[in-house]
């Protein structure tokens, strides 16, 4: 297992796969770097050199009592890149991955970065607010923070197969193979770090930070997101970035990294070869 130390004393968990230019993936809540697997294949194959972590708290990074929130998650991602002394990087982030990513840009700069992809975003913020009326209301993140401490196990389950991938809607086959993958991911992590993570979507804003991001940026959104409505994310991402590119997927779920892997990866390829 390929471990480093965080500035901090947290262990973190990665892969580090291939060589050419790296392409860093953030997973996202509560999940871990096995999220990416559809991903790092393909790029992997591709000449890129492939690195994935498990956030703080989730996968099989230490299950830690202490910052599991939106900027330790940045510099936990900072370290990883100077530990790795990675250059000319193209980072992805999924759902709470692009907040990580957008943190990371906005906290410790582009130095080291040629490209970002954030997808299924939490960015630009993800609360309904006056400001963001499209959000989730608060009561929806209080059922998440309810559902893990009442019975994760089955909460978890429940996530996977509805709405994460939308196997609860019409016309859409749930894979159970999939749905078993996601729970397993999500109880292989600490209860803690993913109820505080939940905290993030109530009290984080990206807006600042995609302010700050000159590098470009793919925003990748499906219409049907029934996790972070479409309307808090995408179009509202590209209004505050200097170079961002929205890119919006009929029908498809929060989850389409992995239920339409062939399309996303891609458009992410034509975007960093670009």
């Amino acid at each position: 297992m390929a471990e480093f130390t965080t500035s901090d004393g947290t262990r973190i968990f990665y892969k580090d796969w291939g060589s050419g230019q790296p392409i860093v993936f953030s997973h996202g809540w509560p999940l871990s770097a096995d999220d990416w697997d559809a991903q790092l294949l393909f790029f992997l194959h591709r000449g890129y050199r492939v690195i994935a972590h498990d956030r703080r708290g989730h996968g099989r990074s230490a299950q830690v009592n202490e910052g599991n929130d939106m900027n330790h998650y940045a510099d936990d991602l900072a370290d990883l890149t100077q530990h790795l002394d990675l250059r000319d990087a193209v980072h992805v982030g999924h759902s709470a991955g692009g907040g990580e990513v957008a943190r990371y840009l906005g906290r410790h700069g582009e130095d080291r970065v040629a490209k970002a992809a954030l997808i299924s975003a939490v960015t630009p913020s993800v609360l309904q607010t006056d400001a963001n009326p499209a959000g989730t209301p608060l009561a929806g993140f209080q059922g998440l923070q309810a559902g893990i401490a009442a019975n994760r196990s089955e909460f978890y389950r429940n996530v996977a197969a509805g709405p994460f991938y939308n196997f609860d809607q019409p016309g859409v086959t749930p894979s159970e193979a999939v749905i078993q993958n996601w729970w397993r991911q999500g109880m292989m992590g600490g209860a803690n770090a993913q109820y505080d993570c939940v905290s993030t979507f109530i009290n984080d804003d990206w807006t600042e930070d995609l302010k700050k991001i000159t590098v470009p940026v793919l925003v990748m959104n499906g219409d049907a997101d029934q996790i972070v409505p479409y309307a808090s994310s995408g179009p509202r991402a590209v209004q505050l970035l200097k170079q961002g590119t929205l890119k919006t997927y009929a029908g498809y779920p929060h989850g389409m990294p992995t239920t339409h892997a062939d399309t996303i990866n891609k458009d992410l390829l034509a975007f960093i070869e670009s």
